[in-house]
């Protein structure tokens, strides 16, 4: 089900969605993606391993949406019960060298499998500059869970960077 409603959320025809309509669907995704899968491996004890979660949607509803902080940390206490990650690592390359990367590999991937996820790139340079200051925002704001790399350095050094993170952080937890 979360499957569904993020292709929905990501398709280019998708338009005129709210942004409201687009945060509720976020959250919607979000608290089926933690019932589904997140709660279930964590009560195993497992370690989960997410690409988005709740600052991606106070960075993009949020900032840039322009929506606030207020509202998306609500919805998240309310929609994902306040389950929050021990550690965020947060990648912040040049946004225009990165928009630029996130455009061409969603072209690539429409041509490859027809499968349409450009809906947010087509958004315009003042949109993704408030995501981009949000996000930095995030990391300021939750300094201890938030680590913030910003950084362009070839994919290797900043796996380094990221290992060298997390080893550290589950030195830590054991």
């Amino acid at each position: 089900m979360g499957d569904r409603i993020r292709a929905l959320l990501l398709d280019s025809h998708t338009e005129p969605l709210s942004p409201m309509a687009e945060l509720g669907l976020m959250f919607s995704d979000r608290a089926q993606s933690i019932a589904e899968i997140i709660r279930p491996a964590l009560d195993e004890g497992k370690i989960v391993l997410c690409d988005r979660y709740t600052d991606s949607t106070e960075a993009y509803q949020g900032g840039g949406r322009q929506l606030g902080s207020e509202l998306v940390l609500q919805l998240h206490e309310a929609m994902c019960g306040g389950l929050d990650p021990d550690l965020t690592i947060l990648l912040l390359p040049d946004l225009r060298r990165s928009l630029d990367r996130a455009r061409k590999r969603n072209h690539r991937a429409t041509a490859q499998s027809a499968k349409d996820e450009g809906r947010f790139e087509s958004e315009n340079e003042q949109f993704y500059q408030r995501v981009f200051d949000q996000y930095r925002e995030i990391a300021r704001r939750d300094h201890l869970r938030v680590v913030a790399i910003e950084s362009d350095e070839d994919i290797e050094r900043i796996h380094e960077r990221i290992t060298r993170i997390v080893e550290g952080r589950l030195a830590r937890r054991a």
